[in-house]
């Protein structure tokens, strides 16, 4: 997060911002509408770098891995992908039509690195950042002016924008966490261990017993069984959840009785396809010091290392689909 005086700062000049130009207080009232608190923008950039690296056919988790065309490729999917999203109309002379105005997109893995095209001048452009190695994103607006871009001399006349006019984005949302690539931020040894076995059922089965109480994306899962049938091997009737659970771990989903269970037990709620795993105890008394979810009968809590590992309880029944 931004210190107080800068974040004030900030708030100041978006306010000028917004007064001053009309056509970019439109777009940036439509975008805020659209996605209020920027978890559309967040998944479809979490999703755009997972089908970049098609973990599930390639392996992949690092995005240094890409060819040099894909990391090229990735503004186009970037834009595409928003476009489908937020069912933006095509543009008459940018990538989309919000709020009645052409605006540009252009996405760069590197903070500041927008490529910006001639004819964009004078055009709003939608500017996407997301780094997986520090798990943010930011997105924002900016009117191009050619006083604000650095010279320069390509093939294409692309030009970046000068660090000292980065002050001129009215920013969407800045700095935002970006969903975690788990395979890419796990110690090197569990991320070993996770990817040796040579089944896909064994390596989902590794993965949730050592990457525990942390969000764990479909995506993530894909990868890692690289199976067609991945999800199969997560759920119960011969899956993880159910090898796992004589151990004492449970594997939570995005049902909504799975997410009460994980809220109670005051680990990370499951998004929608995610998975969270946890090894639980038998809680022997309640006194309301540790927090605990009633299962099969009898509460349980999240177990301590000296804790003795204990078949794990049920959870609760669902009739939603599973994702």
């Amino acid at each position: 997060m931004l210190p107080l005086d800068v974040a004030a700062a900030a708030n100041i000049q978006s306010q000028l911002l917004l007064r001053e130009d009309a056509e970019l207080a439109a777009v940036y009232e439509q975008l805020r509408r659209l996605d209020p608190t920027g978890q559309r923008f967040a998944t479809v950039l979490r999703d755009t770098i997972d089908q970049l690296l098609n973990g599930e056919v390639t392996g992949r988790y690092d995005w240094k891995t890409l060819f040099k065309t894909e990391k090229t490729h990735a503004g186009t999917v970037v834009e595409i992908n928003l476009q489908r999203e937020f069912e933006f109309d095509d543009g008459a002379k940018m990538d989309y039509r919000i709020a009645e105005i052409d605006v540009d997109c252009k996405y760069s893995q590197q903070f500041g690195g927008w490529m910006i095209p001639p004819e964009a001048k004078d055009h709003l452009c939608l500017l996407v950042w997301a780094d997986d190695y520090k798990s943010q994103w930011s997105a924002g607006l900016l009117r191009i002016k050619q006083e604000w871009l650095n010279t320069g001399n390509n093939r294409d006349m692309k030009l970046t924008i000068k660090a000292e006019h980065r002050s001129k984005i009215l920013w969407l949302w800045h700095s935002a966490p970006l969903p975690e690539n788990i395979l890419l931020h796990m110690a090197d040894e569990d991320r070993q261990a996770v990817l040796a076995p040579s089944s896909g059922q064994a390596r989902l089965d590794e993965l949730f017993r050592r990457v525990q109480r942390r969000r764990i994306g479909r995506n993530v899962v894909r990868s890692v069984a690289r199976q067609k049938d991945y999800m199969k091997r997560v759920r119960g009737n011969g899956g993880s959840r159910t090898t796992l659970a004589r151990e004492g771990i449970l594997i939570m989903g995005d049902y909504d009785s799975h997410k009460q269970v994980a809220a109670k037990l005051n680990v990370p709620v499951p998004g929608e396809g995610e998975f969270v795993s946890v090894r639980v105890a038998e809680a022997s008394g309640q006194d309301g010091s540790l927090p605990s979810v009633m299962l099969d009968g009898k509460y349980w809590a999240v177990a301590t290392a000296a804790d003795v590992p204990q078949p794990a309880p049920s959870l609760p029944t669902h009739t939603r689909r599973a994702q």
